[in-house]
């Protein structure tokens, strides 16, 4: 029945009907089709499905659909206030969730606006004060403009936490806090993520209201349409091998993940000197940055695209055709949300892993949080010019470290006694040395035993008093200077 429904069936707007036929939406997903009833209803909800099926689109057609009375041509700001908070993790789903609600509000009267960090907050603040009634944040920079008083939101009537999960794990729940404390209490509370942890499942009870729980993917799988395959490699080759898979025929357009930024830089310049089109894309960049090189993936000028967990939410890109996890995440959760990219609106899609063997261990939580067993592949990685070189430096100097002469020991004479030069033996000397070691000019002399000389015989002497002639000179020089 959900696969027949219509946009029309779900009691929607014509203004919006016509946006949807426009921006080409013909039938709703499960997660619109379930959702968008029960929040025309008025139900605080909590909705569960996989990226790519739409989330988006299912909270914001009944937000406007709600909104539509208060819509207004007044340039009056008063006339335009904060009545939908959309808050989001990071910039660019930020980004990507306004511009969808603008398509869906094309035909409305109705203003909405996005405001993130990483730019300067005075080119937001003007359109801010001209009132809008729909807002899109992160709560960074949120609580930038409140401390600022550039934005109210004492008239806020539906709250949507979008990908909620990710904003706990990048430890926003004290920001979260602090703007709930602001909204009016009474109000229609929506929470929407391709997760639920049991930490998301207590944020819930402390904000939404009797929620109806929608969750059309089994918790935490990963979408069947998705080939997923893992190649146990050492780390050292990773490289070659990534290399050799962005040669192949499929690899048309791949996004690329890695655990840090300092990897995610590194990795895009060594395979910019591979002639590949790269470019990386991570949280150190400037917001224009991160822009321009998204702009550029997604055109194509760009072939692959490398990030760090930030790119792994809120990347929409049609018909992504390959994920590639160059380091796999700890946090089995992220590995979801990373090969979420691509397969998405029911496209097939490839996610490979490159796995070494100290990840194993997280390998086995993935596969334990999916209940499915991953593909596995030993790589065959051709061993290039200069691991050779390396193998083969190491390999000589391992042979002449075993080949080298050891350094001559000191002759042997008994314990305490004096060799013929004057200076005393150890008491642990070590033994003489066996007539096989004997290196080629090496004076037999020396490994006789000790027998007793006149030469040698005067040279002890001397030991014991040899301090006495130093006092009496520093005694003389005493009485000299006084």
């Amino acid at each position: 029945m959900l696969n027949t429904i219509s946009f029309a069936e779900l009691n929607l707007a014509p203004e919006i009907l016509k946006a949807l036929t426009e921006s080409g939406y013909t039938t709703p997903t499960p997660i619109q089709a379930q959702a968008i009833p029960l929040v025309l209803e008025g139900c605080d909800l909590m909705a569960g499905a996989q990226t790519g099926t739409g989330k988006t689109a299912a909270f914001s057609l009944p937000l406007l659909q709600k909104l539509l009375p208060h819509a207004s041509s007044s340039t009056s700001p008063a006339r335009h206030p904060v009545r939908a908070l959309i808050l989001v993790p990071t910039r660019e789903l930020a980004i990507q969730v306004e511009a969808s609600v603008k398509a869906y509000a094309k035909h409305c009267k109705l203003r909405s606006l996005v405001v993130f960090g990483g730019v300067d907050i005075k080119t937001q603040t003007p359109h801010l004060k001209t009132g809008v009634e729909i807002l899109v944040a992160t709560p960074g920079r949120l609580l930038d403009h409140i401390e600022m008083k550039s934005v109210q939101l004492n008239q806020v009537q539906m709250l949507v936490l979008d990908e909620a999960d990710r904003m706990l794990d990048m430890g926003f729940m004290p920001d979260l806090k602090r703007i709930l404390a602001l909204l009016p209490k009474q109000r229609q509370n929506l929470m929407f993520s391709a997760t639920f942890s049991n930490e998301i499942k207590k944020l819930s009870a402390e904000f939404l209201t009797n929620p109806k729980l929608i969750e059309v993917a089994r918790s935490n799988a990963s979408a069947e349409n998705i080939t997923q395959k893992v190649y146990l490699v050492a780390q050292e080759d990773k490289h070659a091998l990534l290399a050799q898979l962005l040669r192949g025929s499929d690899a048309t357009q791949v996004l690329v993940f890695t655990k840090t930024k300092l990897t995610a830089s590194h990795l895009a310049k060594q395979l910019q000197k591979d002639g590949v089109a790269a470019d990386a894309i991570h949280g150190d960049k400037t917001q224009l940055e991160r822009m321009q090189a998204l702009d550029a993936f997604k055109q194509g000028k760009v072939t692959v695209l490398i990030g760090t967990d930030v790119a792994a939410r809120g990347l929409d890109i049609d018909s992504l055709p390959m994920v590639i996890n160059y380091e796999i995440p700890h946090a089995a959760e992220d590995y979801v949300h990373r090969i979420g990219r691509t397969g998405r609106a029911g496209a097939s899609g490839t996610a490979i892993s490159l796995v070494s063997p100290e990840e194993e261990r997280y390998l086995a939580e993935i596969e334990k949080l999916i209940k499915h067993e991953i593909q596995k592949e030993t790589a065959n990685v051709p061993r290039t010019a200069a691991r050779t070189e390396r193998a083969l430096r190491g390999e000589h100097h391992s042979e002449r470290s075993s080949h080298a002469p050891k350094a001559p020991k000191e002759f042997s004479q008994p314990a305490g006694e004096a060799n013929s030069t004057g200076s005393r033996v150890p008491e642990k000397s070590p033994p003489p040395r066996p007539a096989a070691a004997k290196k080629h000019g090496h004076d037999a002399w020396f490994d006789k035993p000790y027998e007793p000389s006149a030469s040698a015989t005067p040279v002890k002497q001397p030991d014991a008093p040899a301090s006495k002639p130093k006092k009496e000179v520093a005694a003389l020089f005493v009485r000299r200077t006084s």
